[in-house]
This record gives structure tokens, C-alpha cells and sequence, in this order.
């Protein structure tokens, strides 16, 4: 159903962005609720939020906030998250892996740009490291990071390694299995279409232009 689903976030990738790279890749049709720095700072719809945030996505009459959370309720409606505790264990360690990374972009991003990204950038292959180490063990990196069918794990991850190849263009040229994944998922038709849709392009990575 057309618009079955709402993101309501501003007009940025960030944090709604892999959620949105699950559904188009879904098949999915959603409505962007834009938020507004106008609407923002009138404080009614903050005051609406649980923790005072967006994203928040509403589905029907149901609305939910925290990207983590959008993510994993996406990923149980959509067959997206392993019925194996053991896979889907993995598979929650990898966002969250994914999560301690994007904190640290952010911190780089909106705090310490200017002096901090040379030193970042030295570090990004380090920090990368695990998410290689991991597709090595799965199918010999050929397949996704965790289980043998995509997860949401694979969409957050994706859209980490995203950011940081606009930051650092050779952050992959030491990890051959995660510039393969890269590759491998951006080619998924569906995917594909969303991520050369002009929506997409035109859509900020970040608020401050940095990226």
C-alpha cells in the first residue's frame, strides 16, 4: 500500500537513512514527513516525541521512535531479523557495533571537524577492521555480515560505510571483503534505484554541510 509507512525527520540522511535503505530495498513505500528547523523550534512536536527525538516512523496508528528500535521493528515485519538466536545475536552485535562507530563520526562531524579528521581518517581502517574480520567468517565475506539473508544489520552497516567513503574515498582500499559487500548490495535493483533516486542525492548527510 502506497505511503504505508511515515518517516518523520528532517531533511537529512542521518539517522533515518537505514531505515530508508530497508525499505526501498523492500520493496516499500513510505511519506517524508520533513521536519523543518521552523517546526523543530517551535517545540509542540519535540514535546510529542518519547525522548524528544526523531526520527520517529508511524505505522498506521502506531508510531515509534529511536532509529535502533525503527530498525528492528522494520526488520521483524519484513523477515529481516534471524529466527536463530545464535545469527540473530550477530546480528545485533554488528549494529551495534555500527552504532559506537556513527557516534564517533558524529562526535567527528559536529565537534572536532577541522582539527580532528586527519586523525580519523588514519584511524577509520582500524575501526573497520571488525566488520571485514566478520564477513570473512561468513561465506568467505561473499555473502552478508551476518546469516545467510540479508538483515537489518546489513542496511545500517551499509549506510555507515556510505558516509565514511564520501569522508575518506579510500577508507576500503585494506579491506577487499567490505569494498565487495559495498558493491555487492548497492547493485541490489531496488536498492540501486533509491540510491540513484534524485531524493536520495539531494538529501544532506549531515546538518552542518561537513561530510
Amino acid at each position: 500500500m502506497p505511503g504505508k509507512y511515515t518517516i518523520s525527520y528532517f531533511d537529512l540522511r542521518a539517522r533515518a537513512e537505514a531505515m530508508r535503505l530497508l525499505l526501498a530495498d523492500q520493496g516499500q513505500e513510505w511519506t517524508e514527513d520533513v521536519v523543518t528547523g521552523e517546526i523543530w523550534q517551535k517545540g509542540d512536536l519535540k514535546k510529542s516525541c518519547v525522548f524528544g527525538q526523531v526520527p520517529r516512523l508511524k505505522d498506521g496508528d502506531f508510531l515509534l521512535y529511536q532509529s535502533n528500535a525503527i530498525l528492528r521493528y522494520l526488520a521483524r515485519k519484513h523477515g529481516l531479523y534471524s529466527q536463530d538466536p545464535q545469527e540473530a545475536g550477530l546480528q545485533d552485535m554488528v549494529n551495534d557495533g555500527v552504532e559506537d562507530l556513527r557516534l564517533k563520526y558524529i562526535r567527528l562531524i559536529y565537534q572536532n571537524y577541522e582539527e580532528g579528521k586527519a586523525a580519523y581518517i588514519e584511524a577509520l581502517p582500524g575501526e573497520l577492521r571488525p566488520f571485514e574480520n566478520l564477513l570473512a567468517r561468513n561465506n568467505g565475506g561473499k555473502a552478508f555480515i551476518a546469516g545467510k539473508q540479508i538483515s537489518f544489520a546489513d542496511y545500517n552497516l551499509l549506510d555507515i560505510l556510505h558516509v565514511h567513503l564520501v569522508l575518506a574515498p579510500d577508507c576500503l582500499a585494506s579491506l577487499p571483503l567490505l569494498a565487495g559487500y559495498v558493491q555487492r548490495l548497492n547493485a541490489r535493483p531496488l536498492l540501486k534505484a533509491y540510491l540513484e533516486s534524485d531524493a536520495r542525492k539531494q538529501r544532506p548527510i549531515n546538518a552542518n554541510g561537513k561530510q
